[in-house]
């Protein structure tokens, strides 16, 4: 007998073992321990759990086993964690991009044909300039709709064909973004393609979406260690440190902010290279 879920938007909908496989071999989990978590999983399972809850009881089980894939499990909910407002969200998706070489300036106030525009992120390297604007959602039953997709596209109408100097070079736009953490709605998708906005969602489009952004380049957020305290992870997001690939080089923020031993510090290195360097 079918086991029914609540889901994050509050649909309710049968259990489906093949979802959570899914996740699992998302993760990288290998077999053995895939079959594992599913069991302990169903063995908990009753009608009117949440999928929140399934992932927590799956991700606990993946804690207890083997932490680098519970991290790499527990990777959307990890920028979730970036909230409760967009803003580190926005240095989260500049921090990607400095990764790829791009020159990267944050909150710009930007004239446009007709008026002027806070625009989140500007990315430019030798040939492109990329603005961009993030919609952070901090519940992954949220969508960016087509109002949104609307909005944005009039702003960056108004701001393509005028020309920016930045590092003392006069340039064009080449691409504008509208980029979130979960998913845009059908309507938003089908405006996007009709208008040629480029739209990155969690898991739009199919290829070059935020998760393989984060997992294809090693570009994992902080927040998936699971040998961090939510304390400690508050005190590297202030500090700046977003990036697990760059907590190596900020060891004085968990020495003289966190309070942290030398070995707990290399506990946490150790788990933080296991994240970024597996993909």
């Amino acid at each position: 007998m079918s086991v029914f879920i609540l889901k994050a938007n509050g649909e309710s909908e049968p259990f489906d073992t093949e979802k959570l496989r899914r996740s699992l071999v998302k993760a990288q989990a290998p077999d053995d321990l895939i079959t594992r978590v599913i069991g302990e999983t169903e063995s908990h399972m009753r009608d009117g759990m949440t999928t929140g809850e399934i992932y927590r009881f799956a991700f606990q089980s993946l804690t207890r086993m083997e932490k680098a894939t519970a991290a790499r499990y527990s990777l959307r909910r990890a920028v979730l964690d970036l909230g409760p407002t967009g803003f580190l969200f926005e240095k989260f998706v500049a921090a990607i991009l400095a990764t790829k070489g791009y020159t990267i300036l944050m909150d710009q106030i930007v004239q446009g044909g007709c008026a002027m525009h806070e625009v989140d992120v500007v990315a430019y390297n030798d040939t492109e300039l990329i603005m961009i604007e993030a919609k952070f959602h901090n519940n992954t039953g949220l969508q960016t709709d087509l109002k949104v997709a609307l909005y944005v596209k009039a702003r960056f109408d108004d701001l393509r064909g005028q020309t920016f100097t930045y590092e003392g070079k006069e340039r064009k736009i080449t691409d504008c973004w509208l980029i979130t953490n979960t998913k845009f709605t059908t309507s938003a998708i089908s405006y996007a393609a009709c208008k040629g906005l480029t739209i990155i969602g969690w898991n739009y489009p199919p290829n070059g979406n935020l998760h393989h952004m984060i997992e294809d380049h090693g570009n994992q957020p902080v927040t998936c260690i699971t040998s961090l305290s939510a304390h400690t992870k508050q005190v590297l997001l202030e500090a700046g440190v977003l990036l697990c690939r760059d907590l190596e080089k900020h060891t004085e923020v968990l020495v003289n902010k966190a309070g942290l031993s030398t070995a707990e510090i290399d506990t946490i290195l150790r788990e933080a290279r296991s994240i970024y360097t597996t993909q």
